[in-house]
């Protein structure tokens, strides 16, 4: 029977994850913690799962892959945006600390509850939480040196540069193509694109004019 160990050791033979405080955050934080009881069986194999409200928890290779782009420090102020079932924030709450910190959106009600209650069993303390989204895209008026979007925008998402700090990261999909932008110095956006991927759709009411 495949187990948390056997999936960690492939993700590294596969070398989808590579930088130690990620392959460290996956051998602490079992996906198992984050799925619904009925999937509970197909946890540990490298697919998306449903988690309800027609939603998934995304591929653990994935994962890793967006991870990986992202490169989240210890002490970075991180958004996790689309959290679902909460094992994204968790991962990256494993990767900051108690110097960082990591808020999580979830746009469906019924999600948000889902995922805070099983980043509770984290114990991880109050610098990490999910919360229900706005309807706004990300928390406008604050910046973060990383933000996570782990769902399909259909639009180049402008509102989230304005909540990048300078050199911060944002790795989103767009379509079915996997987007890392990165913010120089001279408030100029650096992006590569990485296609090949799907994603249940980014939910929010409020769109730039």
């Amino acid at each position: 029977m495949r187990d948390h160990r056997r999936l960690i050791e492939e993700l590294y033979l596969g070398n989808a994850i590579r930088t130690p405080q990620i392959i460290e955050a996956f051998r602490d934080i079992d996906r198992a913690h984050f799925v619904p009881e009925n999937v509970k069986d197909e946890v540990y194999n490298d697919i998306p799962l449903p988690i309800g409200e027609e939603q998934t928890i995304s591929q653990p290779s994935t994962v890793a892959f967006m991870l990986e782009l992202l490169e989240p420090q210890r002490g970075e102020k991180i958004l996790d945006i689309g959290s679902g079932s909460g094992w994204t924030t968790a991962l990256l709450c494993h990767i900051v600390g108690e110097e960082g910190s990591v808020l999580g959106l979830e746009r469906l009600e019924r999600l948000a509850d889902f995922g805070k209650a099983n980043l509770a069993k984290m114990d991880f303390g109050p610098h990490c939480r999910i919360e229900k989204a706005s309807n706004a895209l990300g928390v406008p008026g604050e910046t973060f040196d990383r933000i996570l979007v782990s769902a399909s925008s259909d639009m180049v998402p402008e509102e989230l540069f304005d909540q990048l700090n300078t050199g911060g990261v944002l790795v989103i999909p767009i379509g079915e193509v996997i987007y890392r932008f990165e913010k120089l110095s001279d408030g100029q956006i650096a992006q590569q694109a990485y296609p090949g991927f799907r994603f249940v759709p980014l939910i929010y009411n409020e769109r730039p004019q």
